[in-house]
């Protein structure tokens, strides 16, 4: 977005809170390892110095636990000191599973013994990160396909168009359990491919349209006129210009593969165990859903998805109306004439001839 795009997004605080709530998790998904994790960040053992051992594997830390360290050694652990994967011993539970929460896990245990929390945080990676890349192939794919088909018609705007109305024509949770199910495992990067290959259409439709408007201005017939070769005024002036839906769908299509993950991995169609994935809480948690301990597990991803939605939601709104040029003021208000008003400027003329009578 230009510099008045940008003003246009930031006269709105519902605009301003989703963007904020979208980079938070943007940065707990980022920093999730600094967050919780059962490798310190910093580790001095017998006088070795490492750095990061929560991010990089030494061969030295195979198998390390904190009751390792000796007189001299010393660690700087993260705020919470377990991963997303770690099962204690049998030894070491106190009760029966899920754990509530308590002060060595806030938010309580799963079925697993793993913490809650831990998984929560690292769970806003595999989202977040599956569904920024769903959208992003998703635009690609929609946004090529759309600008080829509006620019070039033809047989290519009969194929990508027909292609886009079989997609568009099946149920889009259907289609993706019927994706799935032809794999013999499913991964997190089948998961993002099956995603943005059913979800493409709905980008190349809205760019397609762009695509027809933009290929009639009178700067692409010039270009044509001055002996551009169709590739370069495909490039250079119908392809700039058809960004803009493109880049509002990308913004929701975040939202709407993060929601989509997160049903598949539920149903078990998604991200495998034991991936740290929002979806997989909320199914670890129904399984359980009578005990109380339980409850949390589905609880806190529900409101986890419902607020990544939300934000990217938002955002979405916000670009798209920034965007549009009658919210930017290329179209002037007083442009817009009631009825009332037109009958007060054109008077009505007189029965039987002579001047117009004036408007009451």
């Amino acid at each position: 977005m230009r510099g008045g795009g940008w003003r246009s997004f930031a006269l709105r605080r519902r605009n301003l809170f989703g963007l904020g709530l979208a980079l938070g998790f943007l940065l707990l998904a980022l920093f999730a390892d600094f967050i919780a994790s059962d490798r310190p960040i910093v580790l001095r053992k017998a006088g070795t110095l490492y750095l990061l051992p929560n991010l990089i594997e030494y061969p030295r830390l195979r198998g390390f636990v904190p009751g390792d360290l000796r007189p001299g050694d010393w660690a700087l652990w993260p705020p919470v000191r377990h991963g997303p994967y770690t099962i204690p011993a049998l030894a070491e539970l106190e009760g029966p599973l899920p754990q509530p929460p308590g002060p060595d896990h806030p938010l309580g245990t799963d079925s697993a013994g793993r913490d809650v929390l831990a998984r929560l945080l690292h769970g806003t990676r595999t989202s977040l990160g599956v569904g920024i890349a769903a959208a992003l192939v998703q635009v690609s794919i929609g946004l090529l396909l759309g600008v080829l088909a509006g620019y070039l018609g033809g047989f290519i705007d009969v194929a990508v168009t027909r292609a886009a109305e079989v997609l568009l024509s099946f149920p889009l949770l259907l289609l993706l359990l019927a994706a799935q199910g032809v794999l013999e495992r499913t991964t997190l990067l089948s998961t993002m491919a099956v995603i943005a290959l059913t979800r493409w259409a709905d980008t190349s439709r809205l760019v397609r349209a762009e695509a027809l408007r933009v290929r009639e201005m009178p700067y692409v017939e010039a270009s044509r006129a001055l002996g551009s070769s169709r590739l370069r005024t495909l490039l250079v002036h119908v392809l700039p210009n058809c960004l803009s839906p493109a880049l509002v769908a990308a913004t929701f299509g975040v939202g709407s593969a993060i929601l989509l993950e997160s049903a598949l991995s539920f149903l078990g169609f998604g991200a495998p165990e034991p991936t740290a994935s929002w979806g997989l809480l909320m199914a670890n948690g129904f399984q359980d859903v009578l005990d109380p301990n339980a409850r949390v597990l589905v609880l806190l991803p529900g409101l986890a998805i419902f607020l990544a939605v939300t934000a990217f939601n938002l955002i979405g709104e916000g670009v798209r109306d920034a965007l549009d040029p009658r919210h930017q003021g290329a179209v002037e208000r007083s442009a817009f004439i009631t009825s009332d008003q037109k009958r007060k400027l054109s008077p009505m003329p007189r029965v039987g001839g002579g001047g117009p009578t004036p408007a009451t």
